[in-house]
Order: structure tokens, then sequence, then C-alpha cells
């Protein structure tokens, strides 16, 4: 088996996390974007000296961060008042609603602050989550309908039933399927209304075309086999913004993103190094993309074959070719983008990275991986495919 090599991360990436870690603070951001603290503090520093360099940034200052300390410190003092309010008072019922309580609110709230307000152990919420034996009484229906909510507003309305079921059932609750779709139902929550994804690349242009090698098998058998990309628009009060993706079939994961106020060429191939510095592939990765003109471009042509990839593209005014990719994006405006105004490019930018890096990669529940996130399931593959190799030496 082919070790997966180290992430490494290009400046776009780096300028997000810090802005990131700006907005959450930087011990919240490491853990949520599964980076080294050090890793991140360093870059931080390099942002303040100037050195990050991702065309447009802009340095985060010193007064930028101490900003950031005093909204976090400000979040644990307010959280004292808050947490009354938003337990409906279920958290009454027993340490295993508090413990799911604690455990929906993780990126709101400090650990062990929230397990001092509740008056339970960071060691019993700890034995809780490896499914240990404090208290798990079946729920009573304002207790599943409490967690319910608060997952809902967690995830930003981003799961039906059976993707809250399953989370449910993942934090440790034993209940059935059809009582969380009649208790969503019953209460009004609901996941945010799908609409149509609408192309945006032109295939209207001469450059050459690549065979379709992927004729539709979406499912290879390792990482690393088969990558497609696409490009989607958001629009924002500056005006429009790009989002070109690149998703490694094998576990749906986004390896790979570029953001950009412009649809030029240079869109995809940021994309596809970041993709490529991340993962580090062998030679002959299937890329596979739409007939656009940036895939088409001689930028990207050339790009690929500095890595050593192979070109592949749908055929003319097909996108059910490269439907896993559309899907994402149909996810990502679904889940995300439609009902949300961003007042400008910066505030899109960082909404974007959010949902890619923190929740869609880590921790979004993927119906085709078996309502495992994309790194979980890759995690889960790498873990059986080392035991196997083990077992074989």
């Amino acid at each position: 088996m082919k070790k997966i090599p180290k992430q490494e991360y290009t400046a776009e990436f780096k300028e997000q996390a810090v802005k990131h870690a700006q907005a959450v603070g930087i011990v919240v951001a490491a853990k949520e974007l599964g980076l080294v603290e050090q890793t991140l503090r360093n870059w931080v520093k390099a942002s303040v000296a100037g050195k990050l360099t991702a065309p447009g940034s802009r340095p985060v200052t010193p007064e930028q961060m101490e900003l950031s300390r005093l909204r976090a410190e400000n979040a644990r003092l307010k959280m004292h008042v808050d947490i009354p309010k938003k337990s409906d008072g279920v958290l009454c019922e027993g340490c295993a609603v508090k413990y799911a309580w604690i455990d929906a609110q993780r990126r709101d709230y400090p650990l062990p602050d929230m397990c001092e307000v509740l008056a339970v152990s960071v060691s019993g919420y700890r034995a809780w989550r490896r499914g240990g034996k404090p208290d798990r009484t079946r729920l009573t229906d304002p207790q599943a309908v409490a967690l319910i909510k608060s997952i809902h507003a967690e995830v930003k309305a981003a799961y039906g039933s059976r993707r809250m079921h399953r989370e449910l059932q993942e934090r440790g609750h034993r209940i059935g399927l059809r009582r969380v779709e009649r208790l969503m139902r019953e209460h009004g929550i609901r996941a945010r209304h799908k609409r149509r994804y609408k192309a945006t690349t032109d295939s209207k242009h001469s450059l050459p075309i690549a065979e379709n090698l992927l004729a539709r098998n979406f499912t290879p058998e390792a990482p690393n086999r088969v990558w497609t990309g696409d490009i989607t628009y958001i629009q924002t009060g500056e005006g429009w913004l790009y989002l070109a993706i690149v998703l490694d079939l094998f576990n749906r994961e986004i390896i790979g993103w570029s953001i950009k106020p412009r649809m030029t060429a240079d869109i995809v191939t940021d994309a596809l190094t970041m993709a490529w510095f991340r993962r580090k592939p062998g030679d002959g990765v299937i890329f596979h993309s739409d007939r656009g003109s940036q895939y088409a471009s001689h930028a990207m042509k050339t790009q690929l074959t500095e890595y050593s990839m192979t070109a592949s593209m749908s055929r003319k005014g097909n996108c059910w070719d490269n439907a896993p990719t559309e899907s994402f994006f149909n996810s990502l405006k679904n889940e995300r983008v439609h009902g949300t105004t961003y007042a400008t490019r910066a505030d899109a930018q960082a909404d974007l990275f959010e949902y890619i890096e923190v929740f869609y990669n880590r921790s979004r529940r993927h119906s085709t991986l078996g309502y495992n996130s994309p790194v979980r399931f890759l995690e889960n593959w790498i873990s059986k495919h080392a035991a196997q190799h083990s077992m074989a030496a």
C-alpha cells in the first residue's frame, strides 16, 4: 500500500486559515482544521510580518489578533449566561443529555468551561465519547428535540432526518430513524430547500478536448486514482466570486480549491496545485473535468503534464459525466450559500473556507461514504489497509 504523503499547504490556504484563527482563536481553528497548533501559530506570525504571499492578501495585525483573543474571552464569559438560556431546561434530565449538549457546542465553547458550568467532569464526557457507561438512558421527546435543534444549528440546517439520525447515533444515543423523522416534522426542523444547480463553464472554444476516460465510474478502489474538478460562482455585494475545486472521488474530499474574483485559467491551476501539494500522488492520476476553456487551456495542460496526470473530459453538454463534483456544489449552495448574503468577497471567502475545510471535509456525513465524513472515511481505509499489511508481514 502506498503511503499518503504529509500534507503541505498553499499560500491561499494559509491566508484563509489565519483569518479563521482570527475569528475563532488559534486553538479552536487548529483543531477544526486538523493542524498542529504551533504550525498555525507560525502562519499567524508570518502574516503579521507580511510573509504570507497569497495574491491580494493582507497581513493580520497584532491588534486584530488581540481583538480575536478578546472575542474568545468574551464568548467564554458569555457562555455562563447563555448555556442556561439555550438549554431550555432539558440539561436537568441527566448526564447523557449534558454530554450530548456539550458535544454539540464544542465549536462554540471550550470543553473545560462547559463541563464546569454543567457540573460534569471532562473525564466523564470523554468516557461518554468513547462509548463508556455514563448514563445513556433513552431520551425523552423533549430531550431529543433539544439535541436535534442544537445539532441543526451547529450544522447550519444542512442535515435532513437520515443524517441527523446517524449523527445522534454517533453521539451515543439509541434513537430510531422514524422517531427522528417524526420529531423533526412536528417541530418544523428541516434541511435547507434544494435548488437546481446552474453550470458556469463555457465549452464553446477551439481548444483540444480530452477523451472521457472516467465513463461515469465514480468508485475508484483507492485514493489518488481519480480526481475531478469544476467551477461555481457566488454572488457578493462587491460582485461575483468564483470557486474552483478538486475532489478525490475515492472519499469525496475537497483536496484543492481556489477562490478568485475572475474565472480565468489560473483558478483551476491553483486548485490543482493545492491538491497536488496535499497528496503528492504517484504518476497516472486521472483528472476529470468538463470541457470548459479553463480546463482545456494551455496552462492547465502544462500543469497536468508536470504532475504526470492524465486529462479526461465529460461529453459535450453532459453534466452527469461529472455528477459527484456537481453534487458537491449542490450541497454547498443548498446548505450554505442560498439564503446567505455576503456583503463583501472577503465574507464569502471566509464562509466558503469554513464550509469546505471545517464542515464538509471533516464533519459532514456523506451518504455515499456510509454516513462518514470524507476525512473519517479515508482514515478508516488507511487503518484497515495498514492492519492488513501488518498481518501479511
